[in-house]
């Protein structure tokens, strides 16, 4: 702690690479600062820095650690507790750049495995990063003196140690985190895809906010549809169980059909509290599913719903730089069920008209010989039938599904109910006489082989980057993930550009398909951690665990896939 200071003031008015001497570990009565990387200049990316305190140290009770589920949601506590001590805590400087910004990865309303804090089993290291003084280029140095002698040790001392936090919110946070996923156990053992509480707020504040809308209409279920979960801490909770198969969505404009939706897409994650999503739980490799105008698509298989395409080409390896409505969304499709998905979510507002549906009137002017598209409304039972892939889809403007559908959920003013036996009666008495295709066969799904190839670095300039949540750069190539809905958090993205850099290390190697090599990855994750498998010397602070089928469907979109088909 002396050391640091007296090299701090030792370095106050120098050129601001003097800070760069400072890289190294130093012993403070509580904990032990470690420097890991120094920037550049002030404006350049904040310097990286971890603390390691004993665990004893904190006092956090050890039967809030004793599990692996447990140590994730108490690091995400500890971690929000970080950034709000790191945003009162300020150090009121003027400065170039970043000069005095202390700050953690910052968490939204979900709770996920990060690496900003990490619980071992006898340390806990919380990452964070800092803006160095500056004035100009010269060092402020009893500024930062300041930051690590009084800032740092107040935010490590509020934020950390048990007697300085809110343990009842802690320990309500545990458990209801052990509730979900009771929860989630229950819904697989009755073959549930979704659940809704009754009670649950599912209208956020506003299209910029993910907080729950003050005065939102509370969710009930329909009595039809309503299950009960006994939790082993004596709880009952009550809502709406959406069982496996084909389940609709349906209802006027503005009653809430995407609101429900929404909630259902985001429902993979598991919420803290206050969120009003706390119980609306989703199949954890449910993927929502969009056409995706002008993706490129790499040898895919869209046999099942297109089997050719004028100029003869094979649709069985479609590849194209800039695919239609219909092409991505049949691809979106097909590379979902390949990372592993069981559950689709769909919305109608954001599909390929032509891939989700075809009329009588349209089927008797284009006759099936020239029309290459069987729309899914002919595969999506067949789908759950042969593959066990249920879905889960929003419509308003389409009764095709009603034969097919397993429940119809009506949204009216935000309220469901459930329609299922009046609409089969409306189906039965106007019927379509539309001609529907083999149901009985969805297709193959072939496996493919990312070449070991695959972003080949041949200059400095080839590595990965993150712009921002929905933008990935390498080289010269981005990979747009505009599509991809349910990632949440920009740390999501950077964790996938680092797994990204582990499989091309580690896991391409010209014999194992993506279902394989990101099933194994994962696996080793959830057998070592996260932090082992990233195996970084600078402890990065700033990253989240991606989903498989995020990480998928980022590789799916680089323009320079090159696969082996199986």
């Amino acid at each position: 702690m002396e050391n640091l200071e007296k090299k701090l003031l030792a370095l106050d008015g120098k050129g601001y690479g003097g800070y760069k001497s400072l890289a190294g570990s130093y012993s403070f009565p509580l904990y032990t600062l470690v420097i890991d990387h120094i920037q550049a200049d002030p404006f350049a990316p904040p310097s990286t820095m971890h603390v390691v305190i004993k665990r004893e140290k904190t006092r956090l009770p050890a039967n809030l650690l004793d599990t692996k589920d447990k140590r994730l949601v108490v690091a995400d506590f500890l971690q929000r507790n970080f950034a709000q001590q790191a945003q009162k805590n300020k150090l009121n400087t003027k400065g170039t750049g970043h000069s005095g910004q202390l700050y953690i990865d910052s968490c939204g309303q979900e709770i996920l495995e990060r690496t900003g804090i990490v619980i071992g089993e006898q340390n806990i290291e919380a990452r964070f990063e800092v803006g160095l003084p500056a004035a100009g280029r010269r060092i402020k140095g009893k500024e930062a003196a300041r930051i690590f002698n009084e800032l740092l040790p107040q935010i490590v001392q509020n934020s950390l140690l048990y007697t300085n936090i809110d343990q009842t919110a802690l320990k309500n946070q545990v458990e209801l985190f052990l509730e979900q996923q009771e929860i989630r156990q229950q819904m697989r053992k009755q073959n549930l895809v979704g659940f809704v509480a009754n009670g649950a707020i599912l209208p956020r504040a506003s299209g910029s906010s993910d907080l729950p809308l003050q005065k939102g209409t509370p969710f009930r279920s329909p009595n039809t549809m309503e299950v009960t979960f006994q939790l082993s801490n004596g709880k009952k909770i009550s809502g709406m169980g959406i069982g496996q198969g084909i389940t609709l969505i349906v209802g006027g404009g503005y009653h809430g059909k995407s609101t429900l939706l929404r909630a259902l897409d985001v429902g993979v994650y598991d919420h803290i509290q206050g969120d009003g999503r706390e119980f609306v739980l989703t199949d954890k490799t449910a993927m929502k599913i969009r056409a995706e105008d002008g993706r490129s698509v790499t040898d895919v298989n869209i046999t099942p719903f297109i089997n050719h395409i004028p100029g003869r080409r094979d649709t069985s390896s479609f590849l194209t730089v800039n695919a239609s409505g219909s092409t991505s969304q049949a691809a979106n499709v097909i590379e979902a069920l390949e990372s592993g998905t069981k559950t689709l979510l769909i919305d109608e507002d954001t599909s390929a008209t032509n891939f989700m549906i075809r009329d009588a009137r349209m089927q008797r002017l284009v006759s099936s010989d020239k029309e290459p598209i069987t729309p899914f409304v002919d595969k999506i039972k067949a789908l759950f039938k042969q593959h066990g892939v249920s879905t889960i889809l929003v419509t308003g403007g389409s009764g095709d599904y009603f034969e097919i559908a397993d429940r119809i959920i009506m949204m009216n003013e935000y309220q469901p109910g459930d329609v299922t036996k009046r609409a089969r009666e409306i189906a039965e008495m106007e019927n379509s006489h539309r001609s529907v295709a083999d149901e009985r066969n969805f297709g193959s799904l072939e496996e493919r082989i990312p070449k070991k190839s695959n972003f080949r670095i041949v200059s400095r300039k080839d590595r990965f980057k993150v712009r921002n949540k929905t933008e990935i750069t390498f080289g010269h190539t981005t990979i747009n993930l505009d599509a991809l809905e349910q990632l949440t958090d920009s740390s999501q993205t950077r964790g996938i550009v680092a797994l990204l850099q582990i499989l091309k290390a580690n896991y391409f190697n010209d014999q194992t398909s993506f279902a394989q090599m990101t099933e194994k990855l994962y696996a080793d994750i959830q057998q070592q951690g996260l932090d082992h498998v990233l195996n970084s010397k600078r402890h990065p602070g700033n990253i989240a665990l991606p989903r498989r089928q995020e990480l998928c469907a980022a590789i799916n979109r680089y323009r320079g896939l090159h696969v082996i088909k199986k």
